[in-house]
């Protein structure tokens, strides 16, 4: 008698609530040691020592520090792969911001980490998976935060990685090859608003670049005019570019957000060294591509104006995000009867590399409370776990079962009816800039 997707949801949420505790511990013990990304050892070995625990064979080192662990159904029709976030961003006065590097898990990222592993219970040892049609592969996915740009250029050079996101990287090396649909989860603040989730929505895409000014050094009191000054061609370049913004207009939402990560080396030598990290983001892909070069020109002029050069390298960032109805319609479900009339169907994001993945595969990035405070500040914390934790691992579990349950019918619909605007190698080629 096969057992309906309703018993198989109780057991899924019997055995998160059984290990609740750990799974709000591990939660926390991420928050209180962030790492950024490509960096993450510590949070994937605390990940793979749940994954031990619990009997899951796993691949790690996928994209340096992601760890990948499958788990088999009665048959396998179709796999859906469950993320969670390994990194952390930057906020140095954090509370929990590690001292040398200065991150901070002011993302929700380590209530990712928590919603995946409650996943783990909730198929370990509970019968779920000799009732399913397709597998899981649970992914701790590196690297979502496009931060460090010069960092992970030289890993790129070095041919450790190609692209600068985790998930884009996973593409690369193949890991969604097999893979059907993914699904994630994302930690929100809600402030004051009464919303306790968001079902997919809009998002960003952007170009990432490195700006380099090369200037001449010379004694910066005693002899300033045998020097080129390479901070005031950046400072020219940074104006050039706030000259364009009034040139963006308001229904792209162009963001252009630079940083000088190096202002030259000794206050009294003329800076020749000056670098810039910056996206140009925007919310549709023509006018990404038509402000990059407007700021690729500001940047240029800068250093003409002073006599310095001027080198920009350009990388692919994230891509605008692909929905698939017939998934959120999926998710929906699950958000609503866990969460009640206040769950919304749609809602505004970022940018993340997940937007990459949903150009080529079904994917659904949902939005969860149980944050308060400001995304990337240092007032950022976890104020309700039962839901950034239990509730996110339910709704993971639940959409899994979902699809996969009664011979993976929902599952196999959604696939079907996904017309992905790219294929991998088309990915690869023209957003990766791979010679295939």
């Amino acid at each position: 008698m096969p057992v309906s997707r309703q018993e198989l949801k109780e057991r899924a949420f019997a055995a998160i609530d059984q290990n609740r505790d750990k799974i709000i511990a591990l939660g926390d013990s991420i928050f209180a040691e962030p790492e950024l990304g490509f960096k993450e050892v510590k949070t994937a070995a605390k990940i793979k020592k749940v994954f031990e625990e619990l009997g899951y064979e796993y691949q790690d080192g996928a994209a340096i520090t992601g760890v990948i662990a499958p788990r088999k159904g009665k048959e396998s029709k179709m796999k859906v792969a469950v993320m969670g976030e390994l990194d952390a961003v930057v906020a140095p006065n954090h509370r929990c911001a590690n001292k040398e590097t200065g991150a901070a898990h002011s993302c929700g990222h380590n209530c990712m980490c928590a919603g995946l592993i409650g996943v783990g219970y909730a198929f370990a040892g509970t019968g779920i998976m000799e009732e399913l049609s397709g597998d899981v592969v649970l992914m701790a996915v590196p690297a979502e935060e496009y931060v460090e740009i010069e960092y992970r250029n030289e890993l790129k050079k070095a041919g450790k990685i190609w692209f600068l996101g985790g998930k884009q990287e996973f593409v690369k090396l193949g890991v969604f090859d097999d893979i059907d649909i993914m699904i994630m989860q994302h930690t929100s603040t809600f402030d004051g608003t009464g919303v306790k989730g968001v079902c997919g929505g809009t998002g960003n895409g952007f170009m990432g670049k490195l700006v380099r000014y090369i200037g001449k050094e010379a004694h910066a009191g005693g002899a300033p005019h045998l020097g080129i000054n390479a901070l005031n061609a950046a400072q020219i370049g940074l104006a050039a570019v706030n000259a364009n913004r009034e040139t963006f207009q308001d229904k792209d939402t162009i963001r252009v957000h630079p940083i000088i990560t190096k202002g030259g080396d000794l206050v009294n030598v003329v800076p020749a060294d000056v670098r810039i990290e910056t996206y140009v983001r925007g919310g549709n892909m023509e006018a990404i591509v038509d402000a990059s070069a407007k700021v690729d020109r500001a940047f240029k002029a800068g250093a003409d104006a002073v006599g310095a050069k001027c080198e920009i390298t350009n990388l692919p960032g994230y891509l605008l995000p692909y929905e698939s109805e017939e998934l959120k319609d999926v998710v929906w479900e699950n958000m609503h009867a866990l969460m009640g009339d206040s769950a919304v169907r749609n809602g505004s994001g970022g940018s993340t590399d997940a937007q990459d993945l949903s150009q080529i595969i079904p994917v659904v990035h949902m939005r969860i409370g149980g944050a308060k405070g400001i995304g990337h500040g240092a007032n950022y914390e976890i104020v309700d776990k039962e839901m950034a934790y239990i509730t996110a691992a339910k709704i993971l579990a639940t959409t899994a079962i979902d699809l996969l349950a009664e011979g993976a019918v929902l599952g196999q619909k959604v696939k079907d009816n996904f017309k992905a605007p790219m294929t991998k190698e088309q990915y690869l080629r023209d957003w990766g800039g791979l010679d295939l």
